[in-house]
């Protein structure tokens, strides 16, 4: 069975991670965008005619409506072109917060999201994907290989190596799955703090009932966006004596001025994985997603 993984410049260092990794053959695709904003994609293949039979793509879908698009242009060429497997490695896996209707009229993007994927591919492997009101992955892409892996026990790693008996909190209570994971792992005290949202950059945060005076204090979560959120929580932190706080999150999507917030807050370190490219990346996912990968492809 011949197996190849196909990538985009902009993820190009974390692609060839996991293709060495895996060892697979990595290739590009080439991208272009016309002045209307259309794209043409032209994939490798053309030199040998021959296209594999299980194709991976890894596409990271931080911004991603031209992402999606992408998808659809190479899973159905893909398809036309002979492909029986598509492997889709997507470590940020996007419109994955809006689970249900807030409000009358709203649009559950999660499971019509979900539903496009598996039309498209036979696997989907992700990392830390934003599911608070369902257990499984495979319950918004119904798929049989819908795999959601953690960076919670490599960012602890590397926390135990940089702080000595650090606070491990999230900044919110949908924090908690991932702080209590890096605590089973090293040891740490956890807890979380409490968030009152009045919009998408206005957050109040509440303190647990732990004593974090002279504390190192390390706030964990899967994604940082806005920034508002874990710049609340640091500010919160410091005002009654905590010696330092870092952060350390799985999806560094980081919008706009969002670094700009939390440096302002007073934040030291701050540390991610690589499933998404930004200069806070500390942690390859390369070793958790091939293991993944390998188990789906050759099943």
């Amino acid at each position: 069975m011949t197996i190849a993984l196909l990538h985009f410049q902009g993820e190009a260092a974390p692609a060839r991670r996991l293709a060495e990794a895996a060892g697979l053959p990595a290739h590009l695709i080439d991208r272009h965008r016309f002045p209307d904003e259309e794209l043409k994609l032209r994939l490798p293949f053309a030199e040998t005619g021959a296209f594999p039979e299980t194709l991976v793509i890894y596409r990271s879908l931080d911004r991603p409506n031209d992402k999606l698009v992408e998808l659809l242009l190479l899973a159905r060429h893909a398809r036309g072109q002979g492909v029986r497997r598509l492997v889709l490695v997507a470590p940020y896996l996007a419109y994955m917060r809006q689970d249900i209707a807030f409000h009358p009229g709203e649009i559950v993007s999660q499971t019509l999201v979900g539903g496009f994927l598996a039309e498209l591919f036979d696997a989907v492997i992700t990392v830390d994907p934003h599911l608070h009101r369902i257990s499984r992955l495979d319950q918004a892409i119904p798929l049989e290989h819908a795999i959601a892996l953690s960076g919670a026990p490599r960012l602890a790693e590397l926390i135990a190596e940089k702080r000595r008996h650090p606070l491990l909190l999230g900044p919110d209570e949908e924090a908690l799955q991932w702080v209590r994971q890096a605590a089973e792992l090293t040891g740490f005290d956890f807890g979380t703090c409490r968030k009152s949202r009045n919009g998408d950059r206005d957050v109040v945060i509440a303190l647990p009932e732990i004593d974090a005076h002279g504390r190192q204090v390390v706030l964990m979560d899967d994604v940082a966006s806005s920034g508002h959120t874990l710049a609340r929580a640091a500010e919160a932190l410091l005002a009654v004596g905590a010696a330092s706080v870092d952060v350390a999150v799985t999806h560094a999507l980081f919008v706009s001025d969002a670094l700009d917030v939390i440096k302002a807050a007073g934040v030291g370190e701050i540390w991610s994985t690589d499933c998404i490219a930004h200069q806070s990346n500390a942690i390859a996912m390369a070793p958790l997603l091939a293991v993944a990968l390998n188990r789906t492809t050759r099943s």
